[in-house]
């Protein structure tokens, strides 16, 4: 109950403020459609630097909010912030949330709105100054859930999604001509990078927990009934496999099969909705399968730093708290990308 609460804490609405943003270094193109499923539109926002380079790396940005509230501009700021003192195509990502068609997207679908639009900023990125070589994934809270399983799941595909056997991701978005024999076989969805931001690594214990009830204040404010992540009857106790094929922690691979990105996990350290040790344990679980990773803890933070505005009910601002942990995630993309 303690974990609905505060995430339900975290995501009440921002006021935005307009600091940190010099939107003369950059070309913002606002809600750009990249996909429609089941009708429903995607849309990003792209920011590509303006100055003589010709070609930039990418950073997609998938924001948090519990997979049932919010969407892009919760991180406008952080974009924005980037996009003036770093050399990156930043692209601002939405994705369905549980409520959306009617409340029958399902946890599995969303994860693969995140790997389709790995796929379609690859396809298209060039158009706005990108390199589609260089790709770097991240997010915060759900957000976070969706860059990992971008990067654990990215080979665990399938033509029929979860109703395949073994279970599998469809991307939403798919490069014409191109199978999923062919994206598995080219790695596509591989990333140079990823950035963990106080990432939701256990979808299992979250749903044994409590979050497909209505109890859990998520529902309410997405205006939803409490249903199964993954719709119908499925659940934790008869369908583990389901909430586990979604959950990072249990979909890390060894670095002797694929070796992984080298990634940056950070959280703070009063943070009670993803604890330091649920971030720590996932650390510890990329160390001992043998992947590269880094970790920080935000001294006296809460949850939800990087969000724009400002949450009273966690003391947080992004003028306040965000631009420290900004700068650490800019530095180790340099050093992923612009190392000499």
């Amino acid at each position: 109950m303690r974990y609905i609460v505060q995430l339900f804490l975290c995501c009440l609405p921002l006021i935005s403020c307009g600091q940190n943003n010099i939107p003369e270094n950059y070309t913002l193109h606002s809600d750009v459609l990249w996909a429609e499923p089941k009708g429903y539109s995607l849309t990003m926002d792209i920011y590509s630097p303006n100055n003589e380079q010709e070609s930039y790396p990418v950073l997609i940005i998938y924001h948090g909010g519990g997979w049932l509230i919010n969407d892009k501009s919760i991180m406008d700021q952080m974009s924005q912030y980037i996009a003036s003192n770093a050399n990156y195509v930043v692209c601002n990502v939405d994705y369905r949330l549980l409520t959306a068609n009617d409340n029958t997207t399902k946890m599995n679908e969303i994860i693969e709105d995140a790997m389709g639009a790995v796929l379609w900023v690859k396809e298209h990125i060039a158009q706005y100054k990108g390199n589609p070589n260089q790709i770097a994934v991240t997010g915060d809270s759900a957000g976070g859930q969706l860059a990992a399983m971008v990067v654990n799941a990215g080979q665990s595909l399938s033509e029929n999604s979860f109703d395949s056997d073994p279970i599998g991701f469809t991307p939403t978005y798919i490069p014409k001509e191109k199978t999923i024999d062919q994206l598995i076989e080219e790695r596509a969805l591989a990333v140079q990078a990823a950035i963990l931001s106080y990432p939701a690594v256990d979808i299992y214990t979250a749903a044994m927990s409590g979050f497909e009830k209505e109890s859990n204040f998520f529902w309410q404010m997405g205006g939803a009934k409490a249903r199964s992540l993954y719709g119908g009857d499925i659940n934790p106790t008869s369908n583990p496999e389901y909430y586990k094929r979604s959950s990072p922690i249990y979909t890390i691979p060894q670095a002797s099969k694929r070796k992984l990105p080298p990634q940056f996990c950070h959280v703070g350290s009063k943070d009670q909705t993803t604890t330091p040790s649920s971030i720590k344990s996932y650390v510890e679980a990329l160390k001992e399968h043998g992947q590269q990773v880094e970790y920080w803890e935000y001294q006296g933070r809460n949850h939800a730093y990087l969000d724009s505005g400002s949450n009273e009910f966690l003391g947080n601002t992004f003028e306040k708290d965000a631009i420290t942990p900004i700068k650490k995630i800019i530095d180790f993309l340099d050093g992923v990308f612009y190392k000499k």
